[in-house]
């Protein structure tokens, strides 16, 4: 839901589908027994790594379809619950309402939400080297206290732009309950989607955001993407950098930094396939069991965070 001083921006054109069946393949057993189309809908932050797991999981079961799109995490749950999608790609946690509908809940991985600027900010060098602390972004994203950024203490005389997304979503619920708020408390210019969010703050000189790390890092450089920088968060609020809060240069670095608990969570935050009532089409409890063990040798180099053995074996257990 979008609050009235928001300005919804038309993002629909950043809708992504994607079709395995139109995809190369490499095809290891054509004959294989297993076969059906798994649907899948949802939150941004999966839709990278579930077109990997699609792709590599057809390559041992080419019988197999998939039909993924990304439209945000309510619209992953929303499809999933009204039976619309086999999987909802999911990017925050469930409530009890949705809970009480009948959703089952699969941690799968790991990601979280990082604040971003624009590149060509001139205050860059001094947002890098002093970061902003948990209170300022509250300041910023809730209480809309600054205007400029010279009232955050910078030295360039800059309007200051704040963009949030308009959609219901995992990466915004997760950056607002950091400050211990729900989404509909975050303030500033709508948004639709993660590329639109991205693609609004590259353009602006005056902007600040946030991203799913696979959308702030390049999944091939691992560096923050072109046109945006990362900031810092001056997670003890001393007005500097420490070296200890120091991890945001590339995504290996941040998802270091997620596994050992440095960075804090939220807005770090397991990613969910949700089904409605525990899945018993045999594709879907394949594939997805494939994702928990054999699929998690693409989430490292995805840029995702992998769980560990414990982690992974108790979600397997919630098929037994």
């Amino acid at each position: 839901m979008i609050t009235k001083n928001k300005i919804a921006l038309i993002g629909l054109s950043f809708l992504l589908a994607f079709s395995a069946c139109s995809s190369p393949e490499v095809v290891q057993n054509s004959s294989d027994p297993l076969q059906g189309t798994i649907n899948a809908s949802g939150a941004f932050a999966l839709y990278p790594i579930m077109v990997k797991w699609s792709e590599e999981f057809k390559k041992i079961h080419p019988n197999v379809k998939f039909n993924v799109s990304a439209g945000g995490a309510g619209k992953g749950i929303s499809d999933a619950l009204g039976g619309l999608v086999d999987i909802g790609m999911v990017s925050r946690e469930l409530n009890p309402s949705e809970m009480e509908k009948g959703a089952f809940t699969i941690a799968v991985t790991k990601d979280a939400v990082v604040p971003v600027v624009c590149a060509t900010n001139p205050n860059l060098q001094e947002i890098l080297q002093r970061g902003i602390s948990a209170a300022v972004f509250k300041s910023m994203f809730i209480d809309q206290k600054y205007h400029t950024w010279k009232e955050l203490g910078f030295t360039v005389e800059l309007p200051l732009h704040v963009y949030t997304r308009s959609d219901a979503a995992g990466a915004a619920e997760s950056w607002a309950k950091y400050f211990g708020k729900k989404q509909e408390d975050l303030q500033g210019i709508g948004v639709f989607g993660d590329p639109g969010l991205l693609q609004s703050v590259k353009k602006d000189i005056r902007s600040i955001g946030y991203n799913n790390i696979g959308f702030a890092y390049n999944i091939k450089t691992r560096q923050p993407n072109k046109g945006i920088v990362v900031v810092p968060i001056d997670l003890n609020g001393n007005g500097k950098i420490d070296a200890d809060e120091n991890f945001y240069n590339n995504s290996d670095q941040i998802s270091a930094a997620i596994k050992s608990g440095k960075f804090p969570s939220p807005p770090a935050r397991d990613l969910y396939f949700v089904t409605k009532g525990k899945p018993q089409d045999k594709a879907v409890v394949e594939f997805i069991q494939w994702v928990l063990t054999e699929g998690q040798q693409y989430v490292t180099s995805s840029g995702y965070v992998a769980f560990d053995k414990e982690k992974l074996e108790m979600e397997i257990q919630k098929f037994k």
